[in-house]
């Protein structure tokens, strides 16, 4: 399997491939759909991240303004009084690399200066295409997630993904965005409303690889897995590393999660299957 090098800030880099990686979630925030409220308290969001860590999560995303269908936009100021203090902290500690999950620039340049070493961007440069410039004036990397929210959506799933996700990738290289700091996010449950399109993504997620950069999948504890399982968000843990393993035999290469540990342990499995296939298939 061919390792790419993902450019962070700070000197520092992912290599993506051989080995899946977990994006630990961590909302600092009242109204996030699964976990709201749970974390707002800076030393319980700190310690969630230390545990996250520990079970095996290379990198923690951190997010002040809810992204849930209907959530209440906060102010860049009350984003980052949420944020920077925890990028801090956990900077200073160093137990993992540092993603800010955020669309504003001004947040963004914050935390990277406060020890963030990725920009994880849920408009995808659309909303606040200065965010390419933070992550060319800092080496930071990006995560640049397709949404299908606020605006007319092509019927074929895959045709939109390109549609969306080609224009953020103008706007990343107008920019100066280098190719090697840049990865991308599907956007599975942004404005894909129902179970059968979120599927339809998975079946169809390899198809993707065809833009030439790493893919995260976000499916955690997603509605669709609901709409599959009949289960509650904090009940589909199960269903979400299920669906981490499904992704990365389509090509994921990072999986942001809730719950670490159970995702970890599914995708040891996957990988140890990928590397046993390559070596008795070499040069497949």
């Amino acid at each position: 399997m061919t390792t790419k090098r993902w450019q962070l800030a700070h000197g520092r880099h992912l290599d993506l491939g051989p080995k899946a990686v977990v994006v630990g979630i961590l909302n600092v925030t009242p109204d996030s759909f699964s976990d709201g409220g749970l974390f707002i308290a800076p030393e319980k969001a700190i310690a969630q991240a230390r545990r996250m860590a520990e079970e095996g999560a290379a990198v923690i995303d951190i997010g002040g303004e809810s992204t849930r269908p209907g959530f209440a936009p906060v102010t860049a100021e009350e984003e980052q009084a949420r944020v920077l203090p925890i990028i801090e902290a956990l900077a200073a500690s160093g137990e993992a690399l540092i993603s800010v999950d955020t669309y504003r620039e001004d947040t963004a340049r914050r935390a990277v200066a406060a020890g963030a070493h990725i920009v994880n961007d849920v408009w995808g440069l659309q909303r606040e295409p200065g965010i390419a410039r933070v992550a060319v004036e800092t080496g930071a990397g990006l995560i640049i997630m397709h949404t299908g929210r606020e605006r007319q959506k092509l019927p074929d799933v895959i045709e939109d993904q390109f549609l969306f996700l080609r224009k953020s990738l103008e706007i990343a290289r107008a920019g100066g965005v280098a190719d090697g700091q840049i990865v991308l996010d599907a956007g599975f449950g942004f404005a894909k409303e129902t179970t059968e399109e979120n599927l339809d993504l998975m079946a169809r997620f390899s198809e993707l690889q065809a833009l030439g950069f790493p893919l995260m999948a976000g499916t955690s504890r997603k509605r669709f897995i609901g709409g599959v399982t009949g289960r509650e968000p904090a009940e589909r843990a199960v269903g979400t590393a299920a669906t981490s393993v499904i992704l990365r035999l389509k090509g994921a290469d990072l999986f942001r999660v809730h719950d670490v540990a159970i995702n970890v342990d599914a995708l040891a499995v996957a990988d140890a299957m990928l590397a046993r296939e390559n070596e008795l298939s070499p040069g497949r």
